[in-house]
């Protein structure tokens, strides 16, 4: 299978006052499209650190990183903002929704950035995720269950071939976050998408085809 993500010995720390923090520390991951690697660890340990590299939001102190061909240590600005739009999806804990758009309206947005539209794909993914009955309703009239699934819609809508999900879990009771990650297991796989994904949740990570424990930067197992 065709690799879309290579990390190769990746470092990366952050100043904070006089101290220097190693959050990365000789990291090398990759994934293959279609695969489901999940990060597990204590807070600190470098697992959103991990995916804002993979996302394209950040770059290392070293080492090689490679997204979907991009080398993003050394790419511009504006390839990096090309690689976002075009081929990496991202959910999060806070469902970043825009409040006064639509379900429908939010799950479009990525396309609409990138001067695109697609109602069919949108419709699609409206009734993959089934919020066909909520199409037209605004994030504060939505459970959270059901502003996460519009948060993984819209992740997909533009048929990434990387997503990067940050403890998609953390707000949902356990019955509603089991949900959602069913969701992404089912959309990753027939969309052919590698999904990174971090979590504290073992119920979470067991949807994973490998699962990655970090400890002060590093994979300890």
């Amino acid at each position: 299978m065709k690799k879309v993500v290579e990390l190769e010995h990746v470092s990366r720390s952050f100043r904070r006052g006089d101290e220097v923090v190693l959050a990365l520390a000789d990291l090398s991951l990759n994934l293959n499209a279609g695969e489901m690697a999940a990060l597990v660890g204590p807070s600190g340990c470098g697992k959103s650190t991990a995916l804002n590299i993979v996302a394209a939001v950040d770059r290392p102190d070293s080492g090689s990183v490679r997204v979907c061909g991009v080398d993003v240590s050394c790419a511009t600005e504006d390839e990096l903002v090309t690689l976002r739009r075009r081929s990496i999806g991202m959910v999060f804990q806070a469902f970043h929704l825009v409040p006064h758009l639509t379900v429908e309206e939010n799950i479009a947005l990525p396309l609409a950035l990138d001067h695109r539209r697609d109602s069919a794909r949108v419709a699609e993914l409206i009734d993959r995720v089934g919020l066909d009955h909520r199409r037209r309703h605004y994030p504060s009239e939505l459970s959270g269950g059901e502003q996460q699934r519009t948060a993984v819609a819209r992740a997909l809508v533009h048929r990434p071939r990387v997503l990067v999900a940050d403890e998609p879990t953390g707000t949902l009771d356990s019955r509603t976050g089991a949900g959602v990650v069913a969701l992404l297991d089912e959309l990753r796989r027939g969309e052919q998408a590698a999904l990174l994904l971090a979590t504290h949740d073992a119920q979470v990570a067991a949807f994973a085809d490998r699962v990655l424990e970090l400890a002060d930067g590093r994979v300890v197992g």
